[in-house]
């Protein structure tokens, strides 16, 4: 202890000594005082680049940052939900200042087994070959690539009142030429597959406002509000019994919103089915949305997202004009049939099971829709049912034409949609009544990764037997054999199972039980086994 002491003496006097001056020395002078009212130099000014600013980043990270408003995230994802479904939110969105490009779809490789020859890759609405031909007693195996998507969506800043924005979506089941042998205007099958057709989907411009949303172009028909009710399967899209049309339009449409419901209302002016009737398809439609009852909802095979309940109900309004059945219309003819199509369709999706984005598992939800309608046939993917005009009676020979053929009739109006009735001779439109009910279940524990899914869809129609092709005075056994070829009805019911074992990656397998009644009693059934896989992005 007293060694301390004595160390800290020794110390204290040697730093006394070097503080203290010289003996001799003046004191050092005495620093200024220090001022406490300067104020400190202001900090550098930060000069915003007056350059372009690009960012490769996502839909949400360019919401959490603040570059894209809540109103263009959610613009965004309505856009390219039906495709990409909840992959939309991580879509690669390329920022340039305030204008934005979003790339966005999917790759898919099908593997098809068919138990007839009766259908392509995308199945539509096919007549299934009769137990007693070749094609009905065969089987058939496809492989594809056709469904796979490319999709681009552009936007320009926003302002308080005005947001635009453009899509353009594209996929490869274009119209090619048939396969087939013996026809100079047949394909191959490997120019089929191996090349197929690039084709539009969707190419439309939307400006959205406080008052009204204007979308201009090509996009889904408002008549069953496509793209967000389809059902859940593995095949390709359109099926039997659902509603599904893409065409060109103008489209007026605003949704009142409060924390409970919102009430959707939208009008629009379609593409006619026949432009030579001089007059646009109008269709209007009213969706309410519930936006606290939310579940898991699959729209086709890759768009899965939390969506809302809501039910809708749309209507359609068509004008068509059928020249004489006597021959092609020439420019003295002016007797054309005008008849008017015309339909309802009612939709809805359910959470019997709710779920939120965290909350996935464990959830089940229903779909289902119903229409009935005139003169719609085209707003169904490939949907004739065989139906067609009286045959126009042979000319009596002549000295000129000792063999004569009989003449054509050119309808001026795509398959399936009106034509006349053999045996009355007057012109009307065909009728459908689909009705379509699916079920999704996702389940537990898995986040929503693993899930089935069913489906039940029907057609039919009440005047199919009214278009056989035949003349009115036509042989009993010309008119069965008629009868024979167009579709009554047609019932189709699947199950599928899919799995999402890596972010972007899903894989799909589903049976498929196509069953064709024909008006003359007879039913032809189609197995399908479908393995499918998707890269969604």
């Amino acid at each position: 202890m007293q060694n301390r002491h004595l160390l800290l003496s020794v110390l204290c006097a040697g730093a006394s000594l070097v503080a203290a001056p010289a003996f001799g020395q003046a004191p050092p002078p005495a620093l200024p005082p220090v001022a406490t009212d300067v104020v400190p130099p202001p900090p550098p000014v930060v000069v915003a680049p007056t350059g372009l600013t690009v960012q490769l980043s996502t839909l949400h990270l360019l919401r959490e940052k603040g570059v894209l408003s809540q109103a263009e995230y959610e613009s965004a994802l309505r856009d390219i939900t039906d495709s990409a479904g909840g992959r939309g939110d991580d879509a690669t969105t390329l920022m340039v200042s305030k204008f934005a490009a979003t790339l966005y779809g999917f790759v898919e490789a099908d593997s098809i087994w068919d138990s007839t020859q009766s259908l392509n890759d995308s199945a539509g609405s096919a007549a299934i070959a009769r137990p007693s031909t070749y094609a009905g007693s065969n089987s058939r195996m496809t492989f594809g690539v056709r469904n796979s998507r490319l999709g681009i969506r552009l936007k320009s800043p926003e302002t308080s009142w005005f947001r635009a924005s453009g899509v353009l979506e594209a996929d490869f089941l274009g119209a090619t030429l048939p396969i087939g042998a013996g026809q100079p205007y047949y394909g191959t099958e490997a120019a089929f597959f191996n090349n197929p057709t690039f084709r539009v989907r969707h190419a439309y411009l939307k400006f959205e406002t406080p008052v009204v949303d204007i979308l201009m172009g090509q996009y889904w028909h408002l008549f069953g509000w496509g793209g967000n009710y389809f059902p859940s399967t593995v095949q390709i899209q359109g099926i039997p019994g659902e509603v599904y049309n893409r065409t060109t339009q103008i489209r007026l449409s605003h949704t009142f919103k409060s924390s409970a419901v919102q009430v959707e209302l939208a009008v629009a002016a379609m593409r006619s089915p026949q432009r030579n009737a001089g007059t646009p398809e109008g269709t209007a439609g009213l969706r309410m949305l519930f936006p606290t009852w939310t579940g898991v909802q699959t729209q086709s095979s890759t768009g899965t997202a939390i969506a809302p309940a809501s039910i809708a109900v749309s209507g359609t309004v068509r004008k068509l004009l059928l020249p004489p059945l006597s021959g092609a219309a020439t420019s003295s003819t002016t007797e054309y049939n005008e008849l008017w199509g015309k339909g309802i369709a009612v939709d809805a999706f359910i959470p019997v099971i709710p779920a939120t984005r965290a909350t996935r598992g464990n959830s089940l939800s229903l779909n289902g829709e119903f229409s009935y309608g005139h003169g719609l046939a085209d707003l169904y993917t490939g949907l004739t049912g065989g139906v067609s005009n009286p045959a126009l009676p042979v000319p009596a020979p002549t000295m000129a034409t000792p063999n004569p053929v009989a003449p054509t009739y050119t309808p001026d109006l795509d398959p399936g949609i009106a034509m006349y009735n053999y045996v009355t001779g007057l012109a009307e439109a065909v009728q459908w009544t689909t009705f379509n009910v699916g079920v999704q279940y996702y389940l537990p524990g898995l986040d929503g990764r693993l899930f089935v899914t069913g489906n039940v869809l029907s057609s039919s129609s009440a005047n199919s037997g009214d278009f056989l092709g035949v003349a009115a005075n036509a042989k009993p056994a010309a008119i069965a054999t008629a009868q024979g070829k167009v579709r009554k009805s047609e019932m189709v019911y699947d199950a599928n199972i899919f799995a999402d074992p890596y972010p972007g990656v899903r894989f799909g397998l589903e049976y498929a039980h196509f069953a064709d009644t024909y008006l003359d009693g007879i039913t032809a059934v189609n197995h399908r086994v479908q393995f499918s896989g998707f890269y969604i992005f």
